[in-house]
């Protein structure tokens, strides 16, 4: 067994990455293995758990290539999965085992799912049961509670069933039985457990409902591969978060899952005031709307300020879905032209709206790029985005903020604001605003902004004007 000494720090501070959410690393490899085509998943957590999950698709046909970075997994289809030749071993996963459960429920062939000593011992029958009102076969010890669990595949039928219980594991168990089953199957519960699994089964392509206590799924449609990015874990942030909120002068943790149902570590700690700053990273792209058939949120013309929320609260970087709905006339009649171009390019810079991919409601396509293009906006604009994610740490956005409406200031002139206690401090900041090309030097030492700078500074200052208004509600459609 190794040891290890730790020793106490006065401080902490950096910039680190956390391992991948293993319940999205899951659920990728299911999810990847009935679509069609190829899945590429980067960020996959390679723990025990997902590599049970990642072995018993391979044992039924899967093929899965991996590089140490990037898995691609060659999806076989909804029907598509072959017959394992020995038991699947789900290890110590109980997530590997429920989800399963119900995979392989609606299959074709025969299959045994089994476990360690501990898994073999949990129970099991809170997902049996309402399988076995679809019409499947399983079996397994204790009348059915205990693993090993053998499965019979057969024709599923959906039903509605409203679960006692908030789980995840359960909702996700019979969603996967669903896809199989004839007709639909509706899963409510008592308040919204983590959905992860309504996430990307939406994003897959399959034919599903979400609704206030439940989800519906309609069976038979094939689902379709994608590229996959799992976001950081966010229980392997909380540790790191205590640290810099003890200790730190500024952690950055890098690519954390913010999903709202995952993210309650974060309601606490905002509500017991701590600075945390949402920066997000690599957002999903956004649709047009009249590409989406099934738009998880869609939002009024007036609300602005809350469509930028919305990308932090709504979309997950594993799902490159939600559409942006707004009719540009009405939101520059309400909050004028210089607002509405912030926003466009905000939006932009957090996006990869190319070729007018940025969702704009009631406008045809020459419209919107005419529109990109006479704001400057046409595609992603390069170290934009950078630049808005280093604008978020409130030091850098005062620092910025003097320099721009000073002029070329001199390095003592700045450290003479106190923005920080320390000269140390003053120059990480001012060389990260360098590296991310906000600001630079003249030949005689003076910082000034760049004309990049400029413009990302205008983009936050519009966004701050926003932010000052009274709140709008939006309402999902």
């Amino acid at each position: 067994m190794q040891s290890y000494t730790v020793h106490p720090a006065k401080s902490v501070k950096g910039e680190i990455a956390v391992p991948g959410d293993k319940s999205i690393s899951h659920r990728s490899i299911m999810f990847g293995s009935i679509a069609r085509g190829t899945t590429s998943v980067r960020g996959f957590l390679r723990g025990e758990d997902n590599f049970s999950t990642l072995n018993a698709f391979r044992a039924m046909g899967v093929a899965v290539a991996d590089d140490g970075e990037t898995l691609r997994i060659e999806g076989k289809g909804l029907h598509g999965l072959a017959e394992p030749f020995d038991i699947l071993d789900c290890g110590n996963s109980g997530t590997s085992m429920r989800l399963m459960t119900g995979l392989l429920a609606g299959q074709r062939f025969f299959s045994v799912l089994t476990g360690d000593r501990y898994l073999r011992n949990r129970p099991m029958k809170r997902v049996l049961e309402p399988l076995s009102r679809m019409g499947a076969a399983i079996f397994g010890r204790a009348g059915g509670d205990r693993a090993p669990l053998a499965i019979v595949g057969k024709e599923l039928t959906g039903i509605d069933f409203a679960s006692p219980v908030a789980s995840a594991q359960v909702k996700s168990a019979l969603m996967l039985a669903g896809l199989y089953a004839a007709g639909t199957t509706t899963i409510t519960e008592p308040h919204l457990s983590r959905d992860h699994s309504e996430r990307m089964l939406r994003f897959f392509g399959g034919d599903i409902e979400t609704f206030a206590g439940g989800v519906r799924v309609r069976g038979g449609r094939e689902l379709e591969g994608r590229d996959i990015v799992v976001p950081g874990d966010i229980s392997s942030a909380a540790f790191l978060i205590a640290a810099g909120l003890l200790g730190g002068r500024e952690v950055v943790i890098e690519g954390v899952g913010t999903n709202p149902t995952r993210a309650g570590v974060l309601r606490v700690l905002r509500r017991m005031g701590a600075p945390l700053v949402a920066a997000p990273k690599g957002a999903a792209r956004v649709l047009r709307i009249d590409e989406e058939p099934n738009p998880p949120h869609v939002f009024t013309p007036s609300q602005l300020y809350q469509l930028n929320a919305a990308i932090e609260d709504h979309v997950s970087t594993t799902e490159a879905p939600v559409a942006y709905a707004a009719g540009l006339q009405r939101l520059e009649e309400v909050h004028g032209r210089s607002d509405l171009e912030a926003w466009v390019r905000h939006v932009g810079s957090k996006c990869e709206a190319r070729g007018g991919t940025l969702v704009l409601r009631g406008l045809p396509a020459e419209v919107i790029s005419d529109l990109e293009a006479g704001l400057g906006v046409a595609g992603t604009q390069p170290g934009l985005q950078g630049m808005l994610e280093s604008l978020a740490n409130p030091i850098r956005r005062a620092i910025v903020s003097f320099v721009f409406s000073s002029g070329p200031v001199s390095y003592s002139a700045i450290l003479k604001m106190n923005f920080v206690d320390s000269s140390s401090k003053l120059s990480f900041h001012l060389q990260k605003l360098q590296s991310d090309r906000l600001l630079t030097k003249t030949e005689g030492g003076a910082y000034i902004l760049t004309d990049e700078g400029r413009q990302a500074w205008r983009v936050v200052r519009a966004l701050g004007d926003e932010r000052r208004r009274p709140p709008i509600l939006f309402q999902p459609a």
